[in-house]
């Protein structure tokens, strides 16, 4: 079977809303303020985007707090719109139970995703945005695929399109280590979760 080329896919969208002109409402999920640094310089020129910062798995009201202060800063400085949930630990908590031991990259990572990827398209459809997306697939660490399924999966769900994406492809995690210094931005060393920081932790 045939991997499919999510960038590539992308690509086509973006290709077609050159064609016409358009500039639709994109809600764009963000795990933190240094991914989401290099995919709003890709599709700011494509979208009318808001980031929306709900990440329940992070493991400390301080590091929640931390993080989604840096997404707005980062934003204000771009003059993109901003939005943050509360913190709520136990909504990811309750996805993850029994899977405590799980491998990272698991069957606990996949409840994670699909639980801020449902929320964000379920914020899209309320808030009227045409598109919805996340900055998780730049990270080299998270499977691209898994996240596309799960967009696709949430999009069917509402009424919201799933933009697709690998936005690591084409150097796009590079370019986000460039922007951090550029910005002076926080990088985190661990996804999130108490799961992951407990293991081997390293630059995401």
């Amino acid at each position: 079977m045939n991997k499919v080329n999510y960038d590539r896919e992308m690509q086509k969208v973006l290709s077609e809303l050159k064609k016409t002109g358009a500039k639709p409402a994109l809600l764009m999920h963000a795990c933190c303020a240094p991914c989401s640094s290099a995919c709003l310089e890709r599709l700011k020129d494509f979208f009318d985007i808001m980031v929306y910062y709900y990440n329940p798995n992070i493991d400390s009201v301080e590091e929640y707090a931390k993080r989604s202060a840096e997404q707005e800063r980062l934003c204000k400085a771009l003059g993109v719109d901003f939005v943050a949930e509360s913190y709520a630990p136990e909504e990811f908590y309750a996805v993850a139970k029994g899977l405590e031991d799980a491998p990272e990259g698991g069957k606990r990572c996949e409840k994670c995703f699909y639980l801020r990827l449902k929320k964000t398209a379920e914020k899209a459809e309320e808030k009227g945005f045409e598109y919805f997306t996340t900055t998780l697939t730049l990270s080299p660490l998270k499977n691209a695929a898994l996240l596309n399924e799960i967009g696709e999966r949430a999009a069917g769900e509402t009424g919201v399109k799933w933009l697709p994406s690998d936005f690591k492809k084409k150097g796009g995690y590079l370019r986000s280590i460039e922007l951090s210094k550029e910005y002076g931005l926080y990088r985190q060393n661990y996804c999130g979760c108490i799961f992951s920081k407990n293991k081997n932790p390293v630059e995401v």
